[in-house]
């Protein structure tokens, strides 16, 4: 009973709601002081991270500080724009919206077929990435990662499937957050602001983000806090409840969630990081729950996307980690 006990507690990702968030308004606090820029800006998509993100930057330093941009294009989840408005209008926040489709047409995103087929039907994208997963043996996204990895060694089958539906997904995925972050960087030269990301943790050790795009800006306050962390002050700052009760979604293709696109539930990808973190046995992790099989596939979405957390980033101010400090119980 001691050992489940003690297991429990290792299993427990409980923070300190009231410090996590002291300890982040004060660093936005000290980023304008140190950067001496007139305000903060970030990209606010309507997604639990970009929403806990703009609601602490306002309880920091005040909405007439605080400036924040959807930047949408063909393909963006259509409930995105009500809440990236919800939100704004939620905190008397100005929201600036952009349609990025024109550049990403000039960049012939939408040319290849697949890309012509997958607006009309949520159906058809899940049957897309599924039917990838059964043929193959893994998420599209692993596969990306180990090309990206330069460690990928595909059948032909494999290597033709990739190309002709999936490398096509993933180039719009990644150029249409590489193109936010180019124009967001540029508003923050233009007009004196520094310029925020709402990365998190989870998404970070698993390379579930594009490198050198929005989610890879070097100030992330949040990625010291695992994915259950930041709903944990979603719910203590207490977000209009669209916002809270939302699924996480990449904002990559009708249809797909997070949690579709990296084959876990977010919950139990958490648990599982942060008992790798602790240097559990296997056997202990799987006496928590946890199958040999997503332990194996966790650990390997860890290896192979190394290469993307190679940019440099600003320490965060919290950590959620174990030992970190804003973790209750530890």
């Amino acid at each position: 009973m001691k050992e489940l006990q003690t297991l429990s507690k290792k299993m427990d990702l409980t923070i300190d709601a009231p410090l996590t968030v002291e300890l982040i308004e004060s660093y936005f606090k000290q980023l304008l002081e140190s950067k001496k820029t007139d305000g903060l800006l970030l990209g606010l998509s309507g997604g639990i991270d970009s929403s806990v993100l703009i609601t602490l930057a306002v309880r920091a330093v005040g909405k007439e500080k605080v400036h924040a941009s959807f930047l949408f294009d063909r393909d963006s989840e259509k409930s995105s724009q009500r809440k990236a408005a919800l939100m704004a209008n939620w905190l008397g926040v100005k929201l600036e919206s952009t349609d990025i489709s024109p550049e990403m047409k000039k960049r012939n995103i939408y040319a290849p077929l697949i890309m012509k087929l997958i607006p009309y039907s949520a159906l058809f994208n899940r049957m897309i990435q599924y039917t990838y997963k059964l043929l193959t043996g893994e998420v599209p996204f692993k596969t990306t990662l180990k090309i990206g990895s330069g460690e990928e060694e595909c059948s032909w089958f494999k290597y033709f499937l990739y190309n002709f539906t999936i490398r096509h997904i993933e180039r719009g995925f990644s150029e249409r957050h590489k193109y936010r972050r180019e124009v967001l960087e540029q508003k923050a030269k233009e007009e004196n602001l520094t310029l925020i990301g709402a990365a998190n943790r989870s998404e970070s050790e698993i390379g579930w983000f594009v490198k050198d795009g929005i989610d890879d800006l070097p100030i992330q306050p949040m990625t010291g806090l695992y994915k259950t962390q930041v709903w944990q002050l979603a719910s203590y700052l207490k977000l209009p409840d669209e916002i809270q009760g939302q699924t996480a979604s990449p904002d990559m293709m009708f249809g797909i969630n997070d949690e579709f696109g990296i084959g876990h539930n977010y919950r139990r990808l958490d648990v599982i990081l942060n008992m790798i973190e602790q240097k559990l046995t296997d056997e202990e992790i799987i006496e928590a729950g946890i199958s040999q099989t997503e332990l194996d596939d966790v650990r390997e979405l860890k290896r192979v996307s190394e290469w993307k957390r190679a940019s440099e980033h600003k320490l965060p101010p919290v950590d959620g980690g174990i030992e970190g400090n804003v973790r209750l119980i530890n």
